[in-house]
């Protein structure tokens, strides 16, 4: 079954504790998307308040996807730029597929719906990215339609002696 996206989703109780479930899992399977194992809900919860805080400024976009029990099972943040020089494209922030539906292509899927997302959006013309080196992520993006632009080596420290790259990814639009 295909994931059913939506872009900005009512947050409901079930989509908030959905989102949270999803970023601990993602994070505690390993994912590289901000946190290190193991981590809970608790420790989540800030950052995801973040989002939400950003979200009612409009500031920040959800892309949500669903299983077919409408089960939150992916998602990807499109953040706006506020500097008026960089307008023209968006930060994909986020982005996590639950563990028990990776190797679906629902993270093609994921990228394609955010892609089709910018696409509705006034002036926006690319989606800018970073990935933690480590992980094969870049290849991934690459195979996605993104470009690797540029790469600052042992910028994100995972923990004391392990260092990884933060990979620069684009994604033209037009």
């Amino acid at each position: 079954m295909a994931l059913t996206f939506a872009l900005d989703p009512a947050v409901t109780p079930a989509v908030r504790d959905g989102l949270l479930d999803l970023w601990t899992d993602v994070s505690n399977a390993g994912g590289a998307v901000g946190f290190v194992a193991p981590v809970d809900r608790e420790a989540i919860r800030p950052e995801l308040v973040k989002h939400f805080a950003a979200m009612s400024e409009g500031r920040v976009r959800l892309l949500a996807g669903f299983d077919e029990e409408g089960q939150v099972a992916a998602t990807a943040f499109l953040t706006f730029n506020t500097h008026r020089l960089m307008t023209h494209w968006v930060w994909l922030y986020t982005v996590m597929v639950h563990p028990k539906h990776q190797g679906k292509g629902y993270g093609r899927d994921l990228l394609a719906a955010a892609a089709d997302a910018a696409r509705t959006l006034d002036g926006i013309e690319a989606i800018r990215l970073t990935c933690r080196g480590g992980h094969g992520l870049e290849r991934f993006y690459g195979s996605c339609g993104y470009k690797e632009v540029g790469r600052i080596p042992d910028a994100i420290r995972v923990a004391p002696g392990d260092d990884r790259d933060d990979i620069f990814m684009l994604l033209p639009l037009t």
